[in-house]
Formats: C-alpha cells, structure tokens, sequence
C-alpha cells in the first residue's frame, strides 16, 4: 500500500475528511509534496513553527544534543544542562514572580499541571474558565473547555468549573473566594481571535488579587512572538499567578511548560511529595530546541518585526467578500460570510499552494499563523494566492 492507504488503514482518525496532504519535506514557510508540490504553510502547524520549519539553530541544537544522551530519569530528578538552561532563559524572558519553571510536552499537560497546582495551593476546588476557551483535549483540560459541543460525550468531567464570558467585566463577580483559579486564554484562539480590553484585564487581575484566586493565563497559542510581544499578557500591563506555554515554544519539537513563583511551585513538593510527575517532560532534544527558538526569537529581533507583518497581512487581504480582519500581532482571523463560503476557499487556496484552516469555534473565519520569520515578499505572494482562491471558489 502506498502513504496515504497506509495513512486511512492504520493510523487513529479523527475525521472522516482529513486533508491528506502529504509532506515529504518542510523548510522555513514552505512544505513540499513527493512530486515536489510547493505548500506555504500559513498556519505554522497551528502555531507551532514560530521560527519557521527547521530552522538551522534548531537543527543544530538537536544534532548536538543526539551526541550526547536522550532521556535519562523522569522530570526532576537528575541535574540535566538542556532544562536547566532552558528554564533560565524563560525566566529572563518574564517579569519577577515568574521565576519557576515545570516542564512538560504539550500544551494540555501544562494545563493539567496547572489546575493541580492552583488547587493544591488554594486548596480550593472551583475553577472558573471562558465561554469558547480552548485548553486541549485530556479530561481536565477538556473540563475547562467553555464549548458544549466538544465535552457531552465525554462527561462526567471535572466537577466545580463555572464559565463566564471572555472580556465582560459583569461577570467577574463570579470569581470568589470560593474560586481556586481562573484559566483564560490571553488572546482567545479557537473562538477565533478574540482581544479583550486593557481595563478588562486590568479588572480581571484586580478580582483576583480580591479574592486570592490564582490567575492562570494560557498562551499556549499566543506565547512566543505570535502577537508582537514575546508574551501577549504584556500587552495589558499585568501578569498571571500560573503562565501556561507550548505550541511555538520548541521550534517543532513537542513541549510545552506551565510557570509560577517557586513559593507557588514549591507546594508540589509535600503533601504528597512528588504532587506533578512526567516521565519525558522537558525531553533534553525538545529543551535544547526550545532554548534555540528563543535565541533565534531575541538576536534575530523577530518579535519586533511582527507588527510590521501583520499591517502587510492587512492592507493586502482586501476583498468584497472578506467581512473583516480580527488579529493581535500574526494571530489573525479573516472572516468570512459562513463556513459554506470560506471552505471552497480554503480547498481552493490548498490547491494553489496556501494551506490556511478555520477555528473550532468560529468556522466562518480563516486562520493565518504564518511563521514569524515570514518575509514580506512572501506575504505578498501568499496573500496574491487567498485571493486568487477567493475569486476562483
């Protein structure tokens, strides 16, 4: 059998039309077919690929560390360079009180870490989580996921998770002494981009410092230069309690980490001890790409050319059926009248070379999650291409 029949006989499927685009290779913005068909990849992975496709840093970090050893001990027990230089250069990324860094390998184990960790230091039981947030699939992250569609079957779930509406100060009366944490995406993702006010977040912080409720911001999407700021809470003049991270964190590599003060962190240490356990977190071949990605992210002064890109993204996508353009930095949804007039063009766009997607909460929009090192050239011809896809669907 050829890839593609071994891919529908063998392997789990989660939809009964995957995309079956087949990779044979990736570099920098672009993926490539077995005939060599050209792919601008303009969703990163869904925010994975910040540094672009094998970047030569990454590359060269991992090739290293192959010479020296693979996984030796579960997380937390043996003195290993890659995390601990890795957790050195997050903490210098963030302000004071985001000293302590727990490493894991994806996105919804850091937020399954984090609940823990917010409940065994409140040692309170309710969470309080956004109306369309999206955390990921395993059974806690999933109980904090604010979509119905997505939890029924799946229910029983974590007791004691409330929602409220994402950027609605009225409601966040909710959060009270009673509430061990609130899990909020910075910029909501999967609703299709969603930014709350300055004064929201501002109001938000404010509550839980009322209540002594952790504050635990998800950037598993928007960390990591994807909107401007190496950290998107930045953009908002405060910071979380717990910062959950992964996605454009390991420069293609899996790994993912959630971040508090070491007083915090500290309580995992008794009653039990050993209260957060993971065998491969922090992986060394994953920790020395992701240091590479924010060394790549800092001296090639990406972040700072984010903004810059985004306006290009926006003054170019320009069409009588584009209903409007939401984004923060290149985390960016253009919509469309109804997921029947944006489908046709994303398959349209994938045929001509573009792959862009939609949200799982918001399918009348187009995503595009560009690699951060993409050039305006190519944004130009990238965005010549959705056009074309526009007026040919």
């Amino acid at each position: 059998m050829n890839n593609r029949q071994l891919f529908l006989s063998h392997l789990a499927q989660t939809t009964d039309f995957p995309l079956l685009i087949e990779i044979e290779k990736a570099e920098g913005i672009y993926m490539y077919g077995p005939n060599n068909e050209r792919y601008i990849d303009l969703i990163s992975g869904i925010g994975v690929s910040n540094v672009g496709h094998r970047h030569p840093r990454v590359i060269g970090a991992i090739k290293d560390q192959l010479d020296k050893y693979l996984h030796l001990m579960v997380y937390g027990e043996y003195v290993q360079t890659p995390q601990a230089k890795l957790a050195e250069a997050l903490v210098h990324t963030l302000p004071d009180g985001l000293d302590n860094v727990y490493l894991v390998n994806s996105g919804s184990e850091a937020v399954e870490g984090a609940l823990k960790l917010a409940k065994r230091y409140t040692n309170r039981r309710e969470i309080i989580s956004c109306i369309n947030a999206y955390h990921g699939s395993s059974h806690g992250s999933l109980s904090v996921g604010g979509n119905e569609i997505f939890k029924r079957s799946y229910r029983p779930l974590l007791p004691g998770i409330s929602h409220i509406a994402y950027g609605n100060e009225n409601d966040l009366d909710l959060i009270t002494e009673q509430s061990a944490a609130i899990i909020i995406e910075t910029i909501q993702g999967e609703a299709g981009i969603r930014v709350a006010d300055a004064s929201y977040f501002k109001a938000l912080r404010k509550r839980c410092n009322e209540t002594g409720t952790l504050l635990i911001m998800d950037e598993i999407q928007a960390g990591f230069g994807r909107t401007g700021k190496f950290w998107a809470f930045e953009h908002f003049g405060i910071q979380p309690d717990i910062l959950v991270c992964a996605k454009g964190m390991g420069g293609g590599m899996p790994i993912g980490a959630f971040i508090s003060s070491k007083e915090i962190m500290g309580h995992f240490k008794s009653n039990p001890l050993l209260g957060h356990i993971t065998t491969f977190g922090g992986h060394p071949v994953s920790a020395v790409a992701s240091l590479a990605t924010i060394q790549v992210l800092k001296e090639a002064q990406v972040v700072e050319q984010v903004e810059k890109k985004a306006a290009l993204f926006r003054d170019l996508l320009v069409h009588d059926k584009i209903i409007s353009i939401r984004n923060k930095g290149l985390m960016m949804a253009v919509q469309f009248e109804s997921f029947e007039v944006l489908k046709p063009i994303i398959d349209k766009a994938i045929s001509l070379g573009v792959v862009t997607d939609w949200f799982l909460f918001c399918d009348d929009s187009m995503r595009l999650a560009p690699p951060l090192i993409i050039t305006e050239e190519q944004i130009n011809e990238a965005c010549t291409l959705i056009l074309q896809a526009i007026d040919e669907a």
